[in-house]
């Protein structure tokens, strides 16, 4: 079955033809480094990290190289840095490692590449002067560089802006010395205080649409198959890449397909850290474990926008909680039947555009027969139950360590310690008490299941 992506450059779902079928290449905008990542920032790290695992799943025998970039160089990153009072590379440095932490809680698999914009200066300047040689960009006389937007061909072709809407875009990057509205700044001069390197036009930094331009050509090339991100990097960002990557190399596309998900929404609004109106993904870890968050994001179509709010990640979690029981009756299997079939149904909403909604609802389906079946009916399900959980990045926990999660050690053995004495009760007659316990247990979100094993317990979610 053919693979199939939205492609915002043709606005159409198409057939996804790689240019090269041996090695698959995708490049994803990563952070800023400034600040906590909300739950809108997580979500192209989830999507895009179920993209990168159907195109691993569905070109088995090929190489995928997966880029996210890390912008550790920005205007923002040193207001935040003069605001706090310490370092720029201690803020980054602190941010990076509390990313990491979340996509690992997100159950995110690293990416192939992960560059920094820092390392890759050289290749930045060198773009730059090619452009200006070239007559795409000019020097200003107080050392900025500016790409020419009536220089670029097709210019707005991505976004399908008009002019009006570009010039309006273009305001964010304020510089009297345009000569057009729309141009954008390639670098910048710094002052001493500010992170800076050397070059012709004296020592400055980067713009950011130039970053992700040479670093996704130092490690995919001039033209490669997918570039992703948020639906609002469309424009300027991916403009702008595509402007001046395609007047570096004119003979060449930048990249072929462009894949953008969704905003998330907060009671009916955009979630932004300019708006105030999000969550950030730390505060959520507090009451939810990642993989719920996981879960309540794949729940929509990745190009629709989520309205987010914690009833929806509650929802998620009981919904999450099903296919653990699942998997804990998949404990008395012995041997699973690799019965590929039985994965068909979801591997066609999987690769028609990243149907995770559709997905999902074949592994409730899955999930609830495995409940209801008795160990001689699970062996087929089972198998394609788990793979298919593996490709949404689910059911990367044992069912213990999914039942235990956030219960302290002081809790656990009380809970162990009730049961204990509500056993002790029943076996007493004394079925006031053991149902005391039981309301007690009930109390604090523990629900007990007797069965002829004995009697276990699960949280109630």
């Amino acid at each position: 079955m053919p693979l199939k992506l939205h492609n915002t450059l043709t606005n159409k779902k198409n057939e996804f033809n790689p240019v090269d079928e041996k090695h698959i290449r995708m490049y994803v905008c990563g952070p800023t480094v400034y600040d906590e990542i909300h739950i809108g920032n997580a979500r192209p790290l989830v999507v895009f990290d179920v993209l990168y695992r159907v195109l691993t799943k569905y070109y088995s025998d090929s190489k995928v190289t997966y880029v996210r970039n890390i912008t550790d160089v920005d205007d923002k990153i040193i207001e935040k840095a003069e605001e706090l009072g310490i370092p720029i590379q201690n803020l980054t440095n602190e941010t990076i490692d509390s990313f990491h932490y979340i996509t690992d809680t997100l159950n995110c698999l690293k990416p192939n590449v992960e560059p920094k914009a820092t390392d890759h200066i050289g290749e930045m300047i060198n773009i730059i002067t090619a452009l200006i040689k070239k007559g795409h960009a000019y020097v200003t006389k107080e050392g900025e560089v500016l790409f020419c937007v009536q220089s670029a061909k097709d210019y707005g072709k991505l976004s399908g802006r008009n002019r009006e809407e570009m010039i309006a875009g273009a305001r964010v990057e304020v510089s009297a010395n345009k000569r057009d509205p729309a141009d954008f700044i390639l670098w910048k001069p710094s002052s001493v205080s500010q992170p800076g390197w050397e070059s012709e036009w004296g020592r400055g930094r980067p713009g950011w649409h130039i970053e992700c331009s040479a670093m996704s050509e130092y490690y995919l090339g001039s033209n490669f198959d997918i570039h992703g991100g948020g639906i609002d990097l469309v424009f300027p960002h991916h403009e702008n890449e595509i402007a001046q990557s395609e007047c570096f190399h004119p003979e060449k596309a930048f990249a072929n397909t462009w894949v953008h998900n969704g905003y998330l929404m907060s009671e009916g609004v955009k979630m932004s850290k300019s708006l105030g109106n999000f969550y950030t993904v730390k505060d959520l870890l507090k009451d939810f474990p990642g993989e719920a968050l996981r879960l309540a994001l794949l729940a929509t179509h990745y190009r629709q926008p989520i309205d987010f709010t914690k009833t929806g990640v509650q929802e998620a979690l009981a919904r999450l909680d099903k296919y653990y029981m699942a998997l804990k009756k998949l404990e008395f299997v012995d041997q699973y039947e690799t019965s590929e079939d039985a994965n068909n149904e979801f591997d066609e909403y999987l690769y028609d555009d990243l149907n995770t909604p559709a997905a999902l609802s074949v592994l409730d389906k899955q999930a609830n027969h495995i409940i209801q079946s008795d160990v001689s009916k699970q062996s087929k399900v089972g198998f394609s139950f788990l793979k298919n959980a593996k490709h949404l990045g689910l059911l990367c926990k044992t069912y213990n360590e999914w039942r235990t999660h956030g219960i302290s050690q002081s809790e656990l053995k009380l809970i162990e310690e009730l049961i204990k004495n509500r056993n002790i009760a029943r076996e007493k007659k004394d079925f006031s008490e053991a149902d005391r316990i039981r309301e007690e247990l009930s109390d604090r979100g523990i629900i007990l299941e007797d069965n002829n094993e004995g009697t276990s317990w699960r949280r109630s979610y």
